[in-house]
């Protein structure tokens, strides 16, 4: 049997090196994990030296989707757990992506460790992939030897993640898809119909209502200078998009949806369930508050939010409890969330309590989610027939008035 030399990680996050005879990489893993050590770095003495790191595993998340990732981190912590050299284990799920960005970032980041970087060190390295939630969390399993701990976490965070994006995208399709369609049947009525009655309008010397005019000049512009139009329309919606990209055009966006009769809601509980789950899941692995409050800030999406974990996080640093600090966000913060944080501290049991809210929200989401298309529907039909009534209104009118005027 081959001699193996390696470094692996203590129960107490102590960097050790050594040697041992075993079959393979695998027997080699279970050995150490007997001993309470985690592989990190193997060679053999065929080697020359090479040294194989197994800690190199999450680079190819910087173009992967979400559910991507949470495989990989899922797949990665069933392999943790069953003794695979984690050089097997990158390798093995290097082969089962069918991503080619993601395969070949995987195999940057375990050169990296090769090199002797830790995998905190190498994460940090490529920040558009992983964000500080995934470094510091790794970081923490590092440093406690529950590795597999902190995969499982982050498992869990990803997939939950993933279920409230896919809810409130799934409630908002069906009316997105409408209005679209609405949209372009109006564009094509415009362009297409309303000319040919303006022109008969015009032969008759009708005269026209102002609604009436309105439309007319709307759908002969549409018809006659579309070359001017859609590119100028376009050019608006590029305008916006990069103005939301702004400071303060998020700001705006962010206050417009918090302020929504119907999104608001939605938007304070996604807000409070993304915040609660993120937060326990760091405490869980280990992160210290204020830092797990710095994190979460930037896990949010909402600017207001963002903001004002951010400014807690430099109170909870000056001494002030964090339930304290939320208390000043009541309009952001549900009741129920200041008063569970503020049993947690009590308590000792804080990530626990905002695991348990974090699943509340999560399901208050899914109701939320699952009504709005019933709520939505009708408003949609309202707006539909009112367009309608309009273009009729505007189009009947004159042919009312010219009949009058025959009789």
């Amino acid at each position: 049997m081959p001699k193996y030399f390696y470094t692996a990680i203590t129960s107490t996050g102590e960097k050790i090196s050594g040697s041992e005879i075993a079959a393979d990489e695998r027997r080699l893993a279970r050995i150490l994990r007997e001993k309470g050590y985690l592989l990190t770095t193997v060679k053999t003495g065929e080697e020359g030296g090479r040294m194989r790191s197994p800690l190199s595993f999450l680079k190819g998340m910087r173009r992967v989707s979400l559910t991507d990732k949470f495989l990989f981190t899922r797949n990665l912590q069933v392999m943790v757990a069953a003794g695979v050299p984690l050089p097997k284990a990158l390798d093995i799920l290097s082969a089962q992506t069918s991503n080619k960005g993601f395969r070949a970032i995987l195999s940057d980041v375990k050169k990296e460790v090769l090199e002797g970087k830790s995998l905190s060190e190498a994460m940090e390295n490529h920040p558009s992939v992983f964000p500080d939630l995934f470094t510091n969390m790794i970081k923490v399993g590092e440093e406690s030897g529950t590795l597999e701990q902190v995969l499982s976490q982050l498992s869990l965070q990803l997939e939950r993640s993933h279920e409230l994006r896919s809810r409130v995208v799934g409630a908002l399709m069906y009316p997105s898809v409408v209005i679209v369609a609405m949209l372009g049947v109006g564009t094509l009525m415009l362009m297409v119909v309303i000319p040919l009655l303006a022109q008969t309008f015009e032969e008759l010397e009708v005269p026209l209502p102002l609604t009436t005019r309105v439309v007319v000049a709307i759908g002969t512009f549409l018809s006659e200078r579309w070359y001017i139009a859609f590119p100028v329309l376009f050019l608006l919606l590029v305008l916006a998009f990069r103005a939301i990209k702004t400071k303060p055009g998020k700001r705006a966006f962010d206050a417009f949806l918090l302020r929504a009769p119907l999104l608001g809601g939605i938007v304070i509980k996604l807000n409070a369930a993304l915040m609660t789950r993120t937060l326990s899941s760091l405490i869980a692995s280990g992160v210290p508050i204020m830092r797990s409050l710095e994190i979460t800030s930037r896990v949010l999406g909402n600017t207001y939010f963002s903001d004002s974990l951010s400014v807690c996080a430099q109170r909870v640093g000056k001494g002030e409890k964090l339930s304290g600090a939320l208390k000043e966000y009541a309009h952001l913060y549900p009741v129920a969330v200041v008063q569970m944080v503020e049993v947690g501290e009590e308590t000792g049991e804080t990530g626990n309590i905002l695991a348990k809210l974090a699943d509340f929200y999560e399901e208050e989401v899914n109701q939320v989610t699952k009504n709005l298309t019933s709520v939505i529907e009708p408003i949609v039909m309202l707006l539909i027939g009112a367009a309608v009534g309009f273009f009729a209104i505007s189009m009947i009118q004159p042919i009312y008035g010219m009949l009058s005027a025959i009789q």
